[in-house]
């Protein structure tokens, strides 16, 4: 090689001989060398091993790696020509033909690793370092992204994650599990934006590990199997996509999540995959219920009713609970959920006075409860629903509350505590 050429990428050379490779070859485990170096390796010293990983060779094939080659024979012909134009005063160093081929150059050798990482995936004994590998390979980078969808990336990082949570579940294998959690990042790194992708990861072997991770994984782990589930849900990948899961799993994980407050970012998704679950499946709504969800939303909501975002999701959650028979009964079994959702009332903002019109509306028409009525005296819902009629409000909204005031007006009335001028303006209602 001219001694005035540019230093050849280390991923150009051979690393038996660290020389520049005349001709690459892959053996088994995906890695490359140069024909003359591997053929002394196999053939002269007897080694039935890569050199580089030392794992055992399913066959002494060597296959060309053309993409390889050509890439090298490009370097080697535009570093010629730079040589020759190297005299050139006018010659800039950042036009030089090894700059002009430095980005596509580094894309092919990137998208040739990406491919190489995954045929080798699940025999490798290292599936954390290349795990964490794939995904750097990745990171922000939409194209290599769609390069690994189409090349079975999805699929091929599920039967890894089955694999591993079998084994952790079989022997309490820690590392396994480790690799079912590196894997799951992998797939939170991706967009699944379109069904088709979605859809891919809705396989049980990709779905089912995910929703172990939730239950049992780190705090990170937690968080990417929740940003998984929250793109399936975006994606629209089909109208049930809850159909392949345990309802009751994914509810209760949701709800642990909510109620440990491990952080705010997985406690907003959570809120979110839980309002798609419980809109999409059948059964999500009276199963939520079952295990205790208007509980743990009444709870929150006393916590954060002045956060403008959660305040909204949760009273929407509650909207649609309170809409069957065991969603109302919990609610008005609860002592602080009139309290907490008559707080958010014109202080939050419109859309969470809407909603929290609505859930009274739900708890106290659709279904009276002596126990609800009194709640909304004591805790001032009744005072919030009647300054509601003095302020701009949505039509609905206005017509809901005059009903509740109209129809339940002589009920609270009776209690000593009902302000005497709001008792003056019930009368006015009569």
């Amino acid at each position: 090689m001219d001694m005035d050429m540019e230093e050849p990428p280390h991923l150009f050379l051979c690393p038996i001989s660290m020389e520049l490779m005349e001709e690459p070859v892959t053996v088994s485990t995906g890695v490359t060398y140069d024909r003359r170096s591997i053929e002394r390796w196999l053939f002269t010293y007897g080694r039935a091993t890569c050199p580089t990983t030392m794992q055992p060779l399913a066959n002494l094939d060597l296959t060309p790696n053309h993409t390889l080659a050509r890439v090298i024979s490009s370097w080697l012909d535009r570093g010629s020509s730079s040589s020759s134009s190297s005299s050139s005063p006018s010659t800039s160093s950042l036009s030089s033909p090894v700059h002009e081929l430095g980005t596509p150059l580094t894309r092919m050798l990137e998208e040739e690793r990406l491919r190489s990482a995954l045929g080798d995936l699940e025999q490798t004994p290292f599936k954390v370092t290349a795990l964490k590998s794939m995904r750097s390979c990745m990171a922000g980078d939409v194209a290599m992204q769609i390069i690994f969808v189409a090349s079975g990336g999805v699929e091929a990082v599920g039967r890894v994650m089955a694999q591993a949570l079998a084994e952790s579940g079989a022997g309490g294998d820690f590392s396994a599990f480790t690799v079912c959690e590196e894997a799951a990042a992998v797939l939170a790194a991706l967009p699944l934006s379109d069904e088709a992708s979605a859809g891919l990861v809705l396989a049980p072997e990709c779905l089912r590990p995910v929703m172990v991770l939730l239950q049992r994984g780190s705090a990170e782990a937690r968080l990417h199997a929740m940003d998984i589930l929250t793109k399936i849900s975006s994606a629209g990948a089909g109208d049930h996509w809850t159909a392949g899961i345990d309802v009751d799993d994914v509810l209760k994980s949701l709800l642990e999540l909510l109620s440990d407050e491990v952080s705010a970012r997985l406690s907003s998704r959570a809120l979110n995959v839980l309002l798609d679950v419980v809109e999409r499946s059948p059964s999500g709504r009276a199963k939520a219920v079952e295990v205790g969800a208007v509980h743990v939303l009444v709870e929150l909501l006393v916590v954060d009713a002045d956060d403008r975002h959660v305040a909204e999701r949760i009273l929407l959650l509650l909207k649609r609970l309170c809409k069957c028979p065991e969603g109302r009964l919990a609610f008005a079994e609860h002592d602080l959920s009139v309290a907490a959702v008559a707080r958010t009332m014109l202080r939050v903002s419109d859309l969470a006075t809407q909603l929290a019109v609505k859930v009274l509306w739900l708890v106290s028409m659709v279904a009276q409860s002596e126990k609800v009525l009194e709640d909304m005296v004591l805790t001032g819902a009744v005072a919030k629903l009647l300054g509601l009629l003095h302020v701009e409000s949505a039509p609905s909204t206005k017509q809901k509350t005059v009903r509740m005031v109209r129809i339940h007006g002589v009920f609270w009335r009776q209690y000593p505590c009902f302000p005497t001028d709001l008792k003056d303006y019930l009368r006015l209602l009569d």
